[in-house]
């Protein structure tokens, strides 16, 4: 989940062709005669095999191989790859989340893909960006997700929707009795919270003089993410968000308390598509709303990947796998199974897929979201912002000093555990 902005035109190659022969790595006639009987090992996200299973079978046609594909939480996937890697039991082709990128570079957990420009223009800019440590390229993005507001149209119809934030909170105050609520959030994450924070200037690493996210210049504890911490505060303060919505339980008291119709609106994702309709709600979904800045509110743009095992006895095929994968047309099959949308660009205009809302909130949000940090610095970001903000959300301490605090643990962790920092 944790885990977003710009669109560019699709180059020659996926004019001309989608297939893997004209936008792959190329491979010699010795190379495709060896790889013949290979066997290909994928992990897949739990519950989307069905996504790739066509793809998987013409690709195993077209190149006689077999594909073993095998089903895991893709959040999990990079540590069992730590224990299988090395024992030769691991993956050759994995799915990863983008913020995990850095990591897993670092470890040498994941090999650098030799893709061409043409393969590489396919997709979004911020959803590629997120596979690339020091301009080099180690996953294909498949699906990209952010967070967007989801709304009870039994409660409160698409045209009586507050535009801000700040008006959200007056719809709250108005609503609010201790049992049923207006609108709800898990604040009390960083992940969610940025949202808020990021619209008002502040943000997690800045960016270096090449682009890359500075782990020296941190921004969670600067003057615009105080300004949206002290509005966050404000809902749990006033009653606005219930006491159970904090802590690890918090998501589940979220979704629950949506489901049965007790909520007029809530920060999700589109993970929550087919649970919210499973449950019976008649909702809409929509971009994040504006804050009284005019500035709309920003979220972590999550991306999902195909990522190729350092461990992998069979590394140029499995390069040639994620691409086949992560084709135009192999995109919009996935995307018509598991409804994940695509990380290809030209997709994001795709008529078939727009008609989808979750699809169009996405997008639509997306212009206003920024990418995960991918560095492995971010693992000491986490931790250290979600106990602040608990903190805050409690009441316990200011959203100055307890941002204060995380910003200088972080800063300690930083330091004892990254060269360089």
């Amino acid at each position: 989940m944790k885990m977003i902005k710009k669109y560019a035109g699709v180059m020659l190659c996926a004019a001309v062709s989608l297939s893997l022969a004209a936008c792959g790595p190329q491979e010699s006639s010795s190379e495709k005669t060896s790889s013949k009987g290979s066997e290909l090992v994928v992990w897949e996200d739990k519950e989307k095999s069905i996504g790739i299973k066509d793809a998987v079978a013409e690709f195993e046609k077209e190149h006689d191989v077999k594909v073993k594909v095998v089903e895991k939480p893709y959040a999990q996937q990079i540590e069992d790859l730590r224990m299988d890697g090395p024992a030769g039991t691991g993956p050759d082709v994995l799915t990863m989340p983008g913020d995990q990128i850095g990591t897993a570079v670092t470890e040498g957990l994941i090999k650098e893909l030799n893709v061409e420009k043409d393969v590489q223009s396919l997709y979004t800019d911020a959803s590629i960006q997120s596979q690339m440590i020091d301009q080099k390229i180690y996953g294909l993005p498949k699906a990209v997700e952010t967070t967007v507001l989801f709304y009870n149209k039994d409660l409160i119809s698409e045209d009586e929707l507050p535009q801000t934030l700040e008006e959200w909170y007056d719809y709250s105050k108005k609503t609010a009795d201790g049992s049923k609520f207006g609108f709800l959030a898990l604040f009390d994450q960083i992940y969610y919270a940025q949202s808020v924070m990021g619209g008002y200037g502040g943000y997690i690493f800045g960016k270096d003089k090449d682009g890359n996210d500075d782990p020296s210049d941190l921004g969670i504890n600067n003057e615009g993410a105080v300004k949206g911490a002290e509005l966050i505060q404000k809902f749990y303060q006033d009653g606005l968000f219930p006491a159970g919505i904090v802590g690890e339980q918090g998501i589940n008291v979220l979704e629950s308390l949506f489901t049965e119709g007790k909520a007029a609106a809530i920060i999700s994702g589109p993970w929550n598509v087919e649970a919210f309709s499973k449950a019976g709600i008649d909702y809409g979904i929509t971009k994040l709303p504006k804050l009284e800045n005019g500035k709309n509110m920003s979220s972590f743009i999550g991306v999902k990947s195909y990522n190729v095992s350092a461990f992998s006895k069979h590394a140029e095929l499995a390069q040639e796998l994620a691409v086949f994968l992560t084709n135009e047309t192999n995109s919009k099959k996935r995307y018509e199974q598991t409804k994940e949308v695509p990380a290809v660009q030209s997709l994001a205009s795709d008529t078939a897929i727009m008609k989808s809302e979750a699809a169009r909130a996405v997008t639509e949000q997306s212009r206003f979201s920024e990418q995960t940090p991918n560095i492995p610095e971010m693992n000491e970001i986490w931790t250290p912002a979600d106990s602040a903000l608990q903190t805050i959300a409690t009441g316990k301490a200011d959203p100055k000093k307890a941002l204060d605090q995380a910003a200088e643990t972080a800063k300690g962790q930083m330091k004892a555990k990254h060269s360089g920092t």
